[in-house]
């Protein structure tokens, strides 16, 4: 019984950790339209992109950016990830060139593109080297 306490703590802190990250852009879709909320689409090549590491080492897994982001946007990850062992289901992978191709046109890695609820571009950005907080201002700076 003790095991299973402590198998079910597990799971939750995968959940938790989990964040807000939709599976789907349908889904980010949605929930920006029924929560009235910017989706923060993430162009990133997370096993070869250095940069696109650093940014979710340093903003996207950070307790501040975790805790604002949960209340103030819809989150979806567009990876690109070139390792075999990475390599991500048929149906995600042309999901994310069907983004690729309207909103990362230039292939820029990473790419932090804002979107509002009808999937029109507020602002992009990509990665800088700042805090989370400085991180989530640069954000809300394409809200205003």
């Amino acid at each position: 019984m003790r095991k299973l306490f402590f198998l079910f703590l597990f799971f939750c802190a995968l959940v938790v950790n989990a964040q807000n990250w939709q599976k789907s852009f349908a889904d980010a879709q949605a929930l920006s339209k029924r929560n009235n909320q910017p989706i923060v689409l993430v162009f990133a090549g997370s096993d070869w992109c250095a940069p696109c590491i650093k940014l979710d080492r340093d903003i996207w897994q950070s307790e501040e950016f975790k805790k604002y982001a949960e209340t103030h946007y819809v989150l979806y990850k567009a990876d690109f990830p070139r390792r075999k062992s990475n390599k991500l289901p048929l149906e995600i992978e042309n999901q994310h060139k069907i983004l690729a191709d309207k909103y990362n046109t230039k292939g820029y890695f990473p790419l932090v593109v804002v979107l509002n609820e009808k999937g029109e571009i507020l602002g992009e950005t990509g990665y800088k080297k700042v805090t989370p907080n400085e991180y989530i201002s640069v954000i809300n700076e394409f809200l205003d």
